[in-house]
């Protein structure tokens, strides 16, 4: 079940006040679909960022693995449909700012791959700490902490579940 997107004013944890906040994709979907593991942890991580007064950034990539898994049978026990994604897509559009996959990002995501030795599905990791560098944006919130680790010397990583290790 998907619920609107009307965040609840909460705090827990550190956050950059007034930073630039990248939302991976697990932390998005677990944010917005009710009974998925975590949901209640991801809401409140966004919500932390939104009180703090961080800009909320996601990507082109984020939304199309998004849109892979709402409309997924084996992902969700209720898929959602056309009419539904449409009007999903209008709340994250309200909500967050949609990087686009530029020549610079390419260009940056090769830079890594160079530098941190990257390969397969990992490629995707790397893309989105290269759309991140691009932007600006400094801070990634992830359940995937143990992928994104080469990156730290590039980007801070906040995990979904507090008993993750950075």
């Amino acid at each position: 079940m998907f619920r609107p997107i009307f965040l609840s004013v909460v705090k827990i944890g550190m956050v950059t006040m007034g930073g630039k906040t990248f939302v991976d994709t697990n932390v998005l979907l677990r944010a917005r679909v009710i009974g998925m593991e975590f949901h209640h942890e991801a809401k409140t991580l966004l919500d932390t960022q939104i009180s703090a007064g961080n800009e909320l950034w996601i990507s082109r990539q984020v939304i199309r693995e998004f849109l892979v898994n709402v409309t997924r049978p084996q992902s969700v026990s209720q898929p959602m449909s056309v009419a539904e994604v449409e009007a999903e897509m209008n709340v994250l559009h309200s909500i967050f700012i949609i990087a686009d996959e530029t020549t610079a990002v390419t260009t940056r995501l090769l830079q890594l791959i160079k530098r941190y030795p990257t390969g397969g599905k990992q490629i995707h990791d790397a893309n989105i700490v290269a759309t991140m560098l691009v932007n600006g944006v400094d801070t990634l919130l992830t359940q995937n902490i143990d992928d994104m680790k080469r990156f730290e010397k590039e980007i801070s990583l906040i995990p979904l579940k507090a008993d993750a290790k950075p």
